[in-house]
């Protein structure tokens, strides 16, 4: 399927698609994006005097003619977004007409809800600048191609209508000739006849170059599909935590009570055995393994969702994961309010599978994990005193590390120089509300 109205263009059976009514509706409906266009012209009006007086023959002084082109200038950058910004989003939406792709402003989400955050973030952005040029565009340079490309058609058209045209017996100039009878404009309404078929071909190319200029000037495409990537692999990571949670819920809730109810059930007949027969022995191994399964079963459980996470988050959850370690671990966490579950879950993990790492290959004797707010980031460093010489390419689980953080845009840095220490910082995204 053809997405654009220039890839229909292509197309054998163009003529027969809806594409050419598509490319119809858009030239037709460019008619008052341009009128729109014109309030240009109002902060513009400094620069139209100063041309009209240099095409009149009466350039003016140089100190009039600088002090016209830096009006003209200001005016035009100062009042000209306030045009184009809303012009460019109605262009963004017209481009459905002949461009089935996404079509993504460029613009970014304010800082703040107040005027002044909106105006500081839209005139600090090169897309409203881009929109600015399209603006100008729209006033020069598309004019003149809608002007060619109609022209056309009416030179067609005039080809198809020349006999009657001339049938009231007065002369009719049809491009380079003049017809004066039926039978000297037949040939003409012939041509005209074998060129119709090209006029949807044309709108086509006018629409589909026009909308080719505003996606280029008005959209950010790969912004676009970088966006869906993002929210599609938010949904992914949110399936699999919720799962995460339903597997540690089923195993608390109902593997875990059935392991206790045996193990208490296996206590008990041991006391009704007599001490030192074999069936004793033989129950008295199999309590034993009961209670060690329970225990392997409850680090099971803590490690695929802690329920202290959940409850009384990272302050409470990366000590009790410290103790865990093998090694001493110092943890400090400086947190003004509880992150986002997802940031923070994030760095529970990530601190969980860097002292895995520490303890499998870095001979460390200690290690200190630190989390703090920087702005807009979660901030989380894990340094231990290991031998150091951490690579990606090792083995280490640092690819898994950065690929857990890439889930929440975040960044990981690394500095293991041979010999030691090891810095592992992670930044995650973490704006307040």
């Amino acid at each position: 399927m053809a997405r654009t109205v220039l890839e229909a263009l292509t197309r054998r059976r163009f003529l027969l698609t809806g594409w050419p009514w598509r490319g119809l509706g858009y030239v037709v409906s460019t008619a008052p994006v341009m009128l729109t266009a014109l309030l240009l012209a109002l902060p513009g009006l400094p620069w139209i005097a100063l041309l009209s007086a240099v095409f009149e023959g009466r350039p003016p002084a140089l100190g009039e003619f600088v002090a016209l082109a830096l009006l003209g200038g200001a005016l035009i950058a100062g009042l000209g977004p306030l045009v184009t910004i809303p012009l460019s989003a109605l262009e963004r939406r017209r481009l459905s007409l002949v461009d089935t792709r996404a079509a993504v402003s460029g613009h970014r989400v304010p800082a703040g809800p107040h005027l002044m955050s909106w105006l500081r973030t839209r005139y600090t952005e090169a897309a409203t600048w881009r929109e600015l040029g399209y603006g100008c565009l729209t006033l020069t340079l598309i004019p003149v191609l809608y002007g060619v490309a109609l022209s056309t058609v009416v030179l067609v058209g005039s080809f198809l209508a020349a006999p009657v045209l001339v049938s009231g017996g007065s002369p009719v100039a049809l491009g380079w000739a003049r017809v004066a009878t039926p039978g000297q404009a037949l040939p003409f309404a012939l041509a005209g006849l074998a060129l119709l078929p090209a006029v949807p071909y044309l709108l086509g190319l006018l629409a589909g170059t026009h909308a080719a200029m505003a996606r280029a000037m008005l959209t950010t495409t790969a912004r676009a599909e970088l966006v869906e990537m993002s929210r599609s692999r938010a949904r992914l990571v949110d399936a699999f935590e919720a799962e995460r949670r339903r597997i540690e819920r089923d195993l608390h809730d109902i593997a875990q009570q059935r392991l206790v109810g045996l193990t208490l059930h296996l206590g008990l007949a041991r006391l009704d055995l007599p001490p030192g027969s074999p069936a004793a022995g033989a129950l008295a191994e199999a309590h034993e393994q009961a209670k060690q399964l329970m225990a392997e079963l409850r680090d099971l459980i803590h490690g695929i969702y802690p329920q202290v996470l959940t409850d009384l988050g990272l302050p409470a959850a990366l000590p009790a994961l410290a103790d865990r370690a093998g090694i001493p671990v110092s943890v400090r966490v400086d947190l003004p309010e509880r992150p986002p579950r997802q940031v923070e879950t994030t760095a529970y993990f990530v601190t969980a599978e860097a002292l895995t790492n520490i303890g499998k290959h870095s001979s460390a004797s200690a290690a200190e994990v630190t989390v703090r707010r920087d702005g807009d980031l979660l901030v989380v460093e894990i340094t231990d005193n290991g031998r150091g010489g951490a690579t990606p390419g090792r083995g280490s689980g640092l690819t898994g590390l950065a690929d857990r953080i890439a889930v929440v845009d975040g960044r990981l840095w690394l500095s293991s120089p041979v010999g030691g220490p090891t810095v592992l910082r992670a930044e995650l995204p973490c704006r307040s509300g």
